[in-house]
């Protein structure tokens, strides 16, 4: 069991940021320490939705709290997602470095949410900008889909593995899993690059998913890695729990998490094939 420190939005109602987050670290058996960026009634997406962010000073404090107790020194990784302002950003570094004073082998896995085809940049670019510059050097994994990829990686269009590569290659981070690729055969790819290396896993596209497919493909790896399997076990065991969630949500607005661990135990772990 591995302790991490997540730092995500909250909702009181879906299964995005965090909500997808701690249930998929805890089936796979690790602890996790999780600081809400924002508390919401549910994703913005939704009519009517009400809550707000949540101050930088108090997640300060309960950062200094959990350092005072010395959970730091015992967390083995960090996941940043949702950060709604430059100066969440910069509190998502501090958070980092804090971690990393305390255990330099701790992992750092970058999620920069901001935007998603098709309708491109959901934040400001100032919080782009931050999370590019402030967060990704630090970042030993990052996992943007293709529209943060493009934006991140300079901003050629990334339709499919070839301008993926390109793309990722741009970001100097040691591991980079890209999602949602676009690939032939009506199909979206996952692709790990790392050492000069690509796998992907390809699941069928489908007309529509719900929110929190990033969420939860970025805790899979993760947890899976913690677990200590290998790059491709990660990759396609990741990969397949988001699948059978996905195929498990057609007519629901959310991700079906309250009977996920039945998913995810039965779901056949994806081959990765050379990319």
């Amino acid at each position: 069991m591995a302790r991490v420190l997540a730092l995500s939005s909250h909702v009181a109602f879906g299964s995005v940021g965090l909500a997808a987050i701690v249930p998929a670290m805890h089936w796979l058996g690790h602890e996790v320490m999780a600081f809400p960026t924002v508390m919401l009634s549910s994703h913005p997406g939704y009519p009517h939705y009400a809550g707000g962010e949540v101050e930088v000073g108090r997640l300060q404090a309960m950062l200094d709290a959990a350092d005072a107790n010395g959970w730091l020194a015992d967390t083995a990784a960090i996941l940043t997602g949702y950060l709604p302002t430059p100066e969440h950003v910069r509190f998502a570094r501090t958070a980092v470095e804090r971690v990393r004073s305390a255990n330099p082998a701790a992992i750092y896995m970058c999620d920069p949410v901001f935007g998603d085809e098709p309708e491109g940049m959901f934040l400001s670019t100032g919080i782009a900008e931050a999370t590019r510059d402030q967060l990704l050097p630090l970042a030993s994994i990052t996992t943007p889909n293709s529209f943060e990829l493009s934006w991140l990686g300079g901003g050629e269009p990334v339709d499919g593995p070839e301008s993926a590569r390109r793309a990722a290659a741009a970001l100097g981070v040691p591991t980079v899993l890209a999602t949602s690729i676009p690939a032939s055969d009506n199909r979206l790819a996952n692709i790990l690059f790392q050492n000069n290396q690509g796998l992907a896993c390809f699941v069928r596209r489908r007309v529509s998913a719900p929110h929190g497919t990033g969420d939860l493909i970025s805790s899979m790896f993760l947890g899976n890695q913690l677990n200590d399997f290998s790059p491709a076990y990660c990759l396609g065991a990741a990969a397949s729990a988001v699948d059978a969630s996905v195929a498990a949500s057609m007519g629901r607005d959310e991700l079906p998490l309250a009977g996920a661990s039945a998913l995810w135990a039965n779901a056949r772990v994806l081959p990765a094939a050379s990319a």
